[in-house]
C-alpha cells in the first residue's frame, strides 16, 4: 500500500488511510477502492492511474470531465437531487488540478465512490434495458444546456462514419495482410451502403440536429445502479465524453444490447436483432430524455442503430484487412468474425426498420 498511500497524499481526501486495493475488471486503466476514516465515519474512494497509450491526451480528457460533472452536480442540486450519488464527483489535488502527474510521468486521478451500487454486465431482462435507456435519456437531458463545443476531442473524427470509410478504402487499397480476395461479399456490402456514411454528419453540419454532449461508451455496465431500489442512479465512464450526436449513444447502446448473440458469434443463424428489447430500450430512453429531443432526432433514431452497427462492422473489417493492428485478437478471423456479426444485424435491422420507426413514435412524447 505504500506507493498507492504515497500517490493518494496527492489529493484532497478526507481522513485517515486505512487500505487501498485494486478495484473493479476495467481493461483500460488501473483503479484502486481507498478507505478512509475520520473517527467513525468511513469514506471510500476510487483512484486511478490513467492509461495515457489509450488516452494520449489527459488535459483535454480531465478538463472534459471536470466541465460535464461540475455541470451535472448543479443541475441534480437544482432538483434536489443527490449530486455526490447521481454523477461522478471528481477529487480535486492539493494544488486544485484534476489530475496528478507522478515522477515516472503517469497520470492519476480520483473520484468519490457512489456507495450501495452495482453494475449489471449483461441485459438480464427487458426491464433493466428500459432502466437503461432512461439513465442514458436522463443524461443527455442533464446536459442539453451545456455548450458542447467547450469540450474537446479526446479521440479525434471517433464516430466521424466518413473517415471511417475513408480508412477503410485505404485499408483496401494497401490490402497489407493480402486478405481482400477472401472478403468480397464484405467489402460490397460496405460499399453498398456508403450512403450512410455522412447521415449523422451531415445533419450536424446543417444544424438539422443539436449539437450534444455524447458519452460514446454506453454499454449496460457504464451505469451504477442502485442496490436496494434496482433503479439507474449515475452514468460513469466519462472518458470518452466529447461533442457529437444523440444518436451515436442510442445507437450504439441498440447496437450491443439488441443482439441476440455475442460479437464474435461464429453461427450467424444465432445473430439477429430482439425488435422487443429495443422497444424496451427505446420506451426508456424516450422517457429520460423527455422534451430535450428534437423532432428530427427521433426521425433518425432507427438510423443511429444501424449506422453505430454499419460502423462497428466496417471497422472490424477495416482492421482485418490491415493485418489486426487496433482490435485484440484471439485467432486470424477474429476481426472477421466480428465484422460479420455487425453485418448481420445491420441487414435485421434495415428489414425491420418500419417497425423501428413507429416503435420512436409511439413513445414520443
Amino acid at each position: 500500500m505504500e506507493k498507492i498511500s504515497e500517490k493518494a497524499e496527492k489529493f484532497r481526501f478526507e481522513g485517515n488511510l486505512v487500505s487501498a486495493e485494486p478495484y473493479g475488471d476495467g481493461h483500460i486503466n488501473d483503479t484502486y477502492a481507498l478507505v478512509y476514516t475520520t473517527g467513525d465515519k468511513k469514506r471510500r474512494y476510487i483512484l486511478q492511474r490513467m492509461n495515457k497509450s489509450v488516452f494520449p491526451d489527459i488535459g483535454t480528457l480531465m478538463e472534459n470531465v471536470a466541465l460535464v460533472t461540475d455541470f451535472l452536480a448543479r443541475e441534480i442540486e437544482k432538483r434536489g437531487g443527490d449530486c455526490e450519488r447521481e454523477t461522478l464527483k471528481l477529487i480535486k489535488t492539493k494544488d486544485g488540478k484534476n489530475y496528478f502527474v507522478d515522477e515516472n510521468g503517469d497520470c492519476w486521478r480520483a473520484f468519490l465512490f457512489i456507495e450501495n451500487t452495482i453494475a449489471y454486465q449483461t441485459v438480464d431482462s427487458p426491464e433493466i434495458f428500459e432502466d437503461t435507456g432512461r439513465a442514458f435519456g436522463v443524461f443527455i437531458a442533464g446536459l442539453a444546456d451545456f455548450d458542447a463545443s467547450r469540450l474537446g476531442e479526446v479521440i479525434k473524427n471517433f464516430h466521424d462514419t466518413r473517415d471511417r470509410y475513408r480508412k477503410f478504402n485505404d485499408a483496401l487499397e494497401k490490402d497489407k495482410a493480402n486478405r481482400a480476395a477472401g472478403v468480397a461479399e464484405e467489402i460490397e456490402f460496405v460499399k453498398q451502403r456508403q450512403n450512410y456514411c455522412g447521415l449523422i454528419t451531415g445533419m450536424l453540419e446543417r444544424g438539422e440536429i443539436p449539437l450534444r454532449v455524447t458519452h460514446n461508451d454506453t454499454k449496460l455496465n457504464n451505469i451504477l445502479v442502485d442496490a436496494d431500489t434496482k433503479k439507474a442512479i449515475c452514468v460513469i465512464d466519462l472518458d470518452t465524453i466529447m461533442p457529437g450526436s444523440l444518436l451515436y449513444d442510442f445507437g450504439d447502446a441498440v447496437r450491443f444490447g439488441c443482439s441476440t448473440a455475442a460479437e464474435d458469434e461464429k453461427d450467424l443463424s444465432k445473430v439477429n436483432f430482439d425488435i422487443n428489447l429495443y422497444e424496451s430500450f427505446t420506451k426508456g430512453f424516450l422517457n429520460g430524455i423527455g422534451d430535450s429531443i428534437t423532432a428530427k432526432e427521433v426521425e433518425n433514431l432507427s438510423y443511429g442503430a444501424i449506422i453505430m452497427t454499419y460502423e462497428c462492422g466496417m471497422r472490424f473489417l477495416t482492421d482485418y484487412l490491415d493485418g489486426d493492428n487496433y482490435f485484440k485478437t484471439k485467432y486470424p478471423e477474429h476481426n472477421l468474425v466480428r465484422c460479420r456479426t455487425q453485418f448481420k444485424l445491420v441487414r435485421c435491422m434495415e428489414e425491420r426498420l418500419e417497425e423501428m420507426n413507429y416503435i420512436a413514435r409511439k413513445y414520443t412524447k
